[in-house]
């Protein structure tokens, strides 16, 4: 079987807490902040704007060598203005399991991301591991610099962390 990785991510957000979860819980605005070489693109209509227990978001996108993976999420907890988690239910993953936490911080709002995923075809998945952490730092990296071209720099440094 293969090894349950962990990523964390931290940054500070120079917005109040409102503002930067009106962003994040609103899922259209999901394409904002993916890189383009992901090719995401969301196939099914997406209804209201907030994050809510049960919603469904399906997509298509091109993780590794250009290669149409189609990925289906579920929103499973919602806890306005502190967090939401959503999880795979058809995708590339054997688990994806990522939590969006929000916390006011003085004047910012801390985010942290915490993301729970294990690598299919046991260990043989685990054989990718280095390129699929390769890639999750560069998807996390960009969406650092998205976040701080939309909300402003808070003068921390990018903190992403995989084991």
């Amino acid at each position: 079987m293969s090894k349950i990785h962990r990523l964390v991510s931290i940054q500070q957000i120079p917005a109040s807490l409102e503002k930067t979860w009106q962003f994040f819980s609103d899922p259209k605005n999901l394409m904002a902040i993916t890189p383009p070489f992901l090719n995401l693109v969301i196939t099914n209509e997406v209804f209201g704007e907030e994050a809510y227990p049960g919603q469904i978001m399906t997509y298509k996108v091109k993780p590794l060598l250009g290669i149409a993976v189609e990925w289906m999420t579920e929103i499973t907890h919602v806890e306005k203005q502190k967090m939401f988690v959503d999880e795979q239910r058809k995708g590339p993953y054997k688990l994806w399991h990522h939590q969006h936490h929000f916390k006011a911080k003085n004047e910012n709002t801390e985010m942290i991301d915490i993301v729970h995923y294990r690598l299919p075809f046991s260990f043989l998945g685990e054989t990718m591991h280095p390129i699929v952490k390769k890639k999750l730092l560069e998807i996390f990296s960009y969406r650092y610099k998205k976040v701080i071209e939309l909300f402003g720099d808070a003068g921390e440094n990018m903190n992403v962390k995989i084991d």
